[in-house]
């Protein structure tokens, strides 16, 4: 008759031996292996830890996955500008006269590649952490107002109007650079997208209950297909309604992640009359001072 006691060793040495197997073809790169049909029909701890490795190696395709396509992104934007340095720059050698414009030109391709790189390294160090100091004491009314001021006399501009309105006076723990960087970000962005002869509102709401301020960006401009609404906050994504030159894609990504950073969330909607909404809800610390 079969040993009981190896009959029971066999029974965990094989997932055992099918976990340090599948952990050697990881650290070699292969991230295509996956435990759960190999366990079985097991319902122990080691069918359990079997399927925690499937999860940690769907993620880590989805990480890698996504830094290629960043990479693929980011060669992308550049090769445009680059492709019109160069051609500028044999313009100058064909035609010296024609110095001024190309010389013109070089200095607004120069500026939108510092712009884009300015903005990689912003989202590189907010992937990995490297924020600065996350304890100032924000007085977010004070912040939304000097923030509107500023986007009111871009606006005029285009004939557009910025308008607020609500209670935000709260405080907000955190990088007040960054929530100024963030919450301005969405602002010009819905300047950017609304028709002159409109106007952008943001409204805040102060839920005390919940300690939580909402912040709402409302605009007159196109909106966003529904599909889109979540997409439109990755990276070097552009909506199938927004032309071709509008910046890189990038600010509402940074602006997410800077949210979720002080322990919020950002997310948009299409209105029923029309426009796109984006909603910005961050945790409260306190009320500010009167």
């Amino acid at each position: 008759a079969p040993d009981p006691a190896a009959l029971l060793a066999w029974y965990f040495s094989k997932p055992i031996r099918n976990l340090r197997s599948a952990f050697e073809s990881v650290s070699e790169g292969n991230l295509e292996v996956h435990l759960g049909t190999v366990m079985g029909k097991r319902r122990d701890e080691l069918a359990e830890l079997g399927h925690d490795f499937d999860r940690m190696v769907s993620r880590l395709r989805a990480l890698m996955d996504g830094q290629r396509r960043l990479l693929h992104d980011i060669s992308h934007e550049l090769r445009s500008p680059l492709a019109r340095l160069q051609a500028a720059i044999g313009l100058v050698r064909q035609q010296p006269e024609r110095l001024d414009n190309s010389l013109d030109r070089i200095e607004r391709e120069g500026m939108r590649m510092d712009m884009l790189v300015g903005e990689l390294l912003t989202l590189f160090k907010l992937e990995a952490g490297e924020i600065g100091s996350m304890k100032e004491e924000v007085n977010m009314n004070e912040l939304v107002i000097d923030i509107v001021k500023d986007a009111r006399f871009e606006a005029e501009v285009k004939g557009i109007a910025v308008n607020f309105s609500g209670n935000c006076d709260a405080i907000v723990r955190g990088n007040i650079e960054l929530l100024h960087w963030a919450i301005e970000n969405v602002i010009r962005n819905a300047v950017k997208h609304t028709p002159g002869g409109t106007q952008v509102m943001v409204e805040s709401r102060l839920d005390a209950k919940k300690a939580q301020l909402r912040l709402l960006v409302l605009d007159e401009g196109p909106g966003v297909p529904d599909a889109e609404l979540n997409a439109i906050f990755e990276p070097f994504f552009r909506s199938s309604t927004t032309k071709a030159a509008d910046g890189h894609g990038l600010g509402l990504a940074i602006a997410r992640r800077v949210v979720e950073t002080h322990g919020g969330t950002i997310q948009a909607s299409n209105p029923i009359d029309g426009g796109l909404c984006v909603e910005i809800v961050l945790p409260v610390h306190g009320e500010a001072p009167a």
